[in-house]
């Protein structure tokens, strides 16, 4: 043959020549292939006897082997020392059951395999979004958002689409952290499906045009409270901070017809409050006046009563002089008309007992009458 594959060491070998092994030699456990068999277990054993035997003058002996001992057992008791910062809780854990908490400072639990310790920052806010992600462009380093749709879009009261963005931010309940060690498997997927089931359930409760509007502020409080509620059925020891709202808007596809009916919608509210300050100026006026009318009549009505009192007082005076002098009475108040009839005017006296002959037929009566039409007061715009 050609190729020589045996194992001696006459053949010059071909090329199915074996790889040697991992310490220098064939595959094969004789000598004549050359390189050296792999070192036993009991060989390095054996080695390390006679170094620890060299390092100890005296020998190994029991006494070597029981400070060894005392020497591993102080290393690991001491290695149950641990530090709890001051924002953290430690659940301190035996044989995998968990014993009890303890806060910030220097503290020992069993070393492991016995012992065991967890440490949860429970001062730390933490802040978990729904219907939206952040990503790091891994070019320029910026942060980008990234909206989630399947999460952000939501079904509201009135058979409409609302696109929410919002964010909760949460914290572990400092009295209860062993619930959420304990309680719950992947706490921060759990938050975060309840903060989206609870705003679903809200939103679902509400007109979409109350959640665009006037009921925005309203919407976080109740989800914050329905989520407490939920967490605290679960055991979580999850206590809710805050959820803030960062947009609610139609789907994109109508969002301008949306914009449009919101802008109506203010302006609507502008001239009905327009309205209302136009009325609230005019209706206090309008009173005003109605009670100025109505003070003007009572004073009215009491003067002319008053008058009428005072004329029916003065007649009953003058009927009881009447009766006590007629003739005089009588005499006296044809005097009186008289002097209140013929008081204004030009008068021309003639004397009727003189017989119809105290009249000078060619008498000046115009000349006489032409001081007392100067005297008297001429109206204005009267034709003379």
């Amino acid at each position: 043959m050609p190729w020589n594959t045996g194992n001696n060491n006459k053949g010059g070998g071909g090329p199915w020549k074996p790889n040697p092994g991992p310490w220098g030699q064939g595959p094969g456990n004789n000598n004549n292939g050359g390189g050296q068999t792999p070192p036993d277990l009991e060989e390095l054993l054996r080695r390390g006897q006679d170094k620890l035997r060299q390092a100890l003058p005296g020998g190994l002996g029991g006494r070597g082997v029981a400070a060894l001992g005392l020497v591993a057992l102080a290393i690991w008791a001491a290695s149950g020392v641990f530090t709890v910062q001051p924002n953290e809780m430690a659940l301190k854990m035996v044989f995998g059951r968990y014993v009890n908490k303890v806060e910030s400072g220097l503290n020992y639990n069993w070393p492991y395999p016995v012992g065991n310790v967890i440490k949860l920052p429970v001062t730390d806010r933490n802040t978990t979004s729904v219907g939206f992600s952040f990503r790091i462009d891994p070019r320029s380093g910026s942060q980008a958002t990234i909206d989630v749709a399947e999460e952000s879009l939501m079904l509201t009261g009135d058979e409409n689409i609302a696109d929410v963005k919002f964010v909760v931010i949460w914290q572990i309940d400092p009295l209860k952290p062993e619930n959420f060690a304990f309680n719950v498997r992947r706490q921060e997927l759990t938050i975060k499906a309840v903060a989206e089931s609870a705003m679903r359930e809200v939103v679902g409760r509400t007109q979409i045009q109350r959640i665009l509007t006037a009921e925005r502020k309203l919407i976080e409080p109740a989800v914050q409270d329905l989520m407490q509620k939920v967490l605290n059925e679960y055991n979580a020891g999850v206590k809710i901070i805050q959820v803030q709202l960062q947009s609610v808007d139609p789907p994109e596809q109508v969002i301008a017809a949306f914009r449009d009916v919101t802008a109506a919608q203010q302006d609507q509210d502008r001239l009905r409050n327009e309205a209302e300050a136009y009325a609230n100026k005019v209706v206090p006026e309008a009173r005003g006046g109605a009670a100025r009318i109505t003070q003007e009549a009572e004073a009215y009505r009491e003067q002319t009563v008053a008058e009428a009192k005072g004329q029916t007082s003065r007649f009953d005076q003058v009927y009881e002089q009447y009766k006590k002098a007629p003739g005089v009475t009588r005499e006296r108040l044809y005097l009186e008309t008289m002097e209140r009839v013929f008081g204004g005017m030009s008068k021309v006296i003639l004397d009727q007992n003189s017989g119809g002959q105290g009249v000078v037929p060619y008498l000046p009566l115009g000349a006489l009458d032409a001081p007392a039409a100067r005297q008297a007061p001429q109206p204005q715009g009267s034709i003379r």
